[in-house]
């Protein structure tokens, strides 16, 4: 049965990132997306708390706290900071691909040192200029040699991809059609033959770094491979449905952050008695729209946690969170004016954050695919 009545690991999940999220990354939030730049000391201290690894086992160096845990550890440090929440998102999610997908030797070499900062950060390395959302558009590629492979390719929207001291790397193995010739590597940041781009001067998240990666010559030794040859589309679908869980609770939190702004803006203008209704109504559809996605974003969580399908209920939670933490930010701006759109305002960064949103991860129209695909295959089972 769904139960997401928190249990006391997740109470102290929560209480642990709402404390860091206080201390370090709420005050330096508006700093640093005006200057942009990585968030190295808040990474850093991210990891001390034993935050980059949520969901990864005690003995791997993780909390081993769950997928709840992770949730709303994810929705209380983006209502802080959601720049430096993407890179804590895309660090989990590789800490828990290696643990799930590499051999022993990979886990015990890998996963402690995302979890524990000697890494700094990991990163995802799977988007292309002709291969977004359909990675079989896939041009990088990885060639076998007595020593190991070869990659030669490159990589774009690569986060934190400036720092990253380990990256899981996609790259077409064979010339098999579609995503049956993908195979999937881990290559060191250090490695020869890989060069960072410079980062990109973006909308939001500005202090989460953004580069293209180069691969020309890049040499990885056999025990390089994640996974079985050919194997990499379904790391990259697996990586992809948990990571669509941590950012269903970023955009939450962004959400929930421009709506009590805007609450305090109202109260602090008209009085707490005074606040017309129309403005007091509009912040009360942010607030239950927010907690309707709040509940499909627990409700993957769970389901992930319990070892079930969630792809679907991911999808769902995602499209829902990413689109009404955007209409809740757009409400936010709508209601404060002037004063919502200065750049003092923190709302006017809370705008520019949640727009991604509806993007990474899968866009909200690959969402929508997702979703209509299994209530089909659903129908066709019925039938």
């Amino acid at each position: 049965m769904f139960d997401i009545e928190p249990d006391s690991v997740e109470h102290e999940v929560r209480a642990r990132a709402r404390a860091i999220a206080a201390e370090i990354l709420r005050p330096r939030a508006a700093e640093l997306d005006l200057r942009g730049g990585f968030p190295r000391e808040s990474v850093l201290a991210l990891s001390a708390a034993g935050l980059m690894g949520v969901n990864v086992p005690r003995e791997l160096g993780g909390l081993g706290a769950g997928a709840l845990s992770y949730s709303v550890a994810v929705t209380e440090l983006a209502h802080a900071c959601a720049a430096t929440t993407v890179a804590l998102c895309v660090n989990n999610m590789v800490a828990e691909v290696v643990t799930h997908f590499g051999t022993p030797e990979q886990r015990s070499v890998h996963v402690p040192k995302l979890c524990n900062g000697e890494h700094v950060v990991g990163a995802f390395a799977l988007s292309e200029a002709g291969a977004g959302s359909d990675p079989a558009g896939m041009r990088t590629r990885a060639q076998r040699t007595d020593r190991g492979w070869v990659i030669d390719g490159s990589k774009l929207w690569i986060t934190s991809g400036s720092d990253a001291g380990l990256f899981v790397v996609w790259a077409k193995t064979s010339d098999d059609p579609g995503a049956r010739g993908i195979s999937t590597f881990l290559v060191p940041g250090d490695t020869p033959g890989l060069t960072r781009g410079k980062p990109e001067h973006k909308l939001g998240l500005r202090g989460s770094t953004t580069c293209a990666i180069e691969f020309s010559g890049c040499e990885v030794g056999p025990d390089a491979l994640l996974d079985d040859v050919g194997k990499g589309f379904r790391v990259a679908m697996m990586a992809l449905d948990g990571g669509r869980i941590g950012i269903a609770s970023q955009a939450i939190g962004i959400g929930r952050a421009a709506t009590e702004a805007a609450s305090r803006w109202a109260t602090e203008r008209y009085g707490v008695h005074g606040v017309p209704q129309g403005v007091s109504f509009a912040l009360a559809d942010s607030a239950t729209e927010l907690d309707a996605a709040a509940l499909l974003t627990l409700r993957a969580a769970w389901l992930k946690r319990e070892g079930r399908p969630f792809s679907h209920q991911a999808s769902m939670a995602k499209l829902m969170a990413s689109e009404k933490a955007f209409a809740a930010c757009n409400r936010a701006l709508a209601l404060m004016g002037p004063e919502g759109q200065d750049r003092d305002s923190p709302v006017e960064r809370f705008f520019r954050d949640v727009r991604v949103t509806m993007i990474y991860e899968g866009t909200s129209e690959v969402q929508r695919l997702v979703v209509s695909r299994d209530i089909a295959r659903r129908f066709e089972e019925a039938r």
